[in-house]
This record gives structure tokens, sequence and C-alpha cells, in this order.
């Protein structure tokens, strides 16, 4: 299958702003081969995209950054509003059949992909589900499209592969067999991951994050 904690920002509230496809999520169908998962082609519109990375954070390394280090426009806050809203979090425990209501969201940015990334892994166990929003433009390298995997160590069995094009949503539910990586991309790979963990590890695991090197860091956060 191919499917072609405190924030500070620039300026105003972008509070007005309603980017997310939400009919989208709810019709599209729930994937169980080879774990649950859903992608959205279409969950924030092309027209909005310009505007959302205009105001997209002024990142100028690799790895994943968390909201409190960065900076950004209004447009991209009140993408970040809607993500963290209510009806995306219900609509996400409906459609994967979770309980999310003591889970709460751990949010990172990311802007630049470098060779060290899409090691083929599964996400850490505090996590319940993971959603990853992609906010590039186009995307023209066979390279950086994300793979649902059937095992542990080959990237060429996969499922669904997944071209990280703007717009486009992915969720999955954690599992120790939810498998994903991608071939080494170098350059802008524009991306929001989101997840909904189990309460009270939050803070435990970002602990431990922190206290790992850089490159280990980013070793772990890869999708």
């Amino acid at each position: 299958m191919s499917i072609t904690t405190t924030q500070v920002q620039e300026t105003g509230s972008g509070a007005s702003a309603a980017y997310l496809n939400l009919a989208a999520l709810k019709a599209m169908t729930l994937e169980r081969d080879p774990f649950d998962y859903i992608v959205v082609p279409s969950f924030i519109a092309p027209e909005a995209l310009a505007e959302i990375n205009q105001d997209y954070p002024d990142i100028t390394e690799p790895g994943n950054f968390k909201l409190d280090d960065l900076r950004y426009g209004p447009a991209f806050s009140a993408l970040l509003d809607e993500l963290a809203g209510p009806a995306l979090k219900e609509l996400v425990a409906a459609k994967f059949g979770v309980d999310l209501s003591d889970c709460p969201q751990q949010v990172t940015v990311r802007r630049y992909s470098e060779p060290t990334d899409g090691h083929i892994h599964v996400d850490h166990r505090t996590k319940v589900i993971t959603m990853l929003v992609y906010l590039n433009e186009n995307w023209n390298s066979e390279e950086g499209q994300l793979r649902f995997l059937r095992s542990a160590d080959d990237i060429e069995d996969y499922a669904a592969e997944v071209p990280p094009i703007g717009g486009t949503m992915l969720a999955f539910r954690r599992s120790d067999k939810s498998f994903h990586g991608f071939k080494p991309f170098v350059g802008e790979r524009r991306m929001i991951q989101l997840a909904w963990v189990r309460e009270g590890t939050v803070s435990r695991y970002e602990k431990r994050l922190n206290r790992l090197s850089k490159p280990l860091r980013r070793f772990l956060n890869m999708s």
C-alpha cells in the first residue's frame, strides 16, 4: 500500500483558524496490518499550508524540539491549539477504540532530517497513540517516506509507505510490534509529532531523556 508545555508566540493568538479536517479523519478506515494505524492525506487543506509554514518555528538543526524551546507565529499556534483540542482527542480515541481521557498529550516539532534518522523502531512504552502531521508543501524524494513494517529488521517488508507531504496525518497504536522507519533522508522534513501518553509518565520520561546525550535523544525520536 502506498499513500500518494508552554509556548512562546511571535504575534497574536490565531485562535479563530480552523485547519483540521476532522470529517476526513472520521471517515477514514482504520487499518490493522501489521498493526493498528490510519493515514489521512487531506487532514490539513493545501491552501492553509503556506500560512502555517510562514509561521513555522525557525529551527536550524535536526532533532525534535519541545514547544517551550521554540518561537512561532499565530497560524502555527492556532494549528497547535486545534491539535490539542478535545474534538481531535475524542475522534482518535473512538477510531482506535481506546480510552484517552486520562492521557495527556506530548508534542514536539521537527524541521530537518539527518542521515541517522529513520532507523526501525517502536515508540516508547509510555505512548498509547502516536500521531504525525507533515507540513512540507511538496515531496520529491523516494527517501524519508515512513513505512509501517512487519518486522524489526527489514525496511523493505512494509504494509504501507507514507510520503511526508504537507497536510498528511498518520496515527498508530503503540505496541511491541508497531515497527516503523524510513530510508535516510537529509534535508527539510517538517513534522509535528504528538503522542497521547499514559498518565503520570511524561515528566519521568522527559527527565530520563534529558539526561541522555543529544545524538542519542535524536536517535530515539525518528518518525
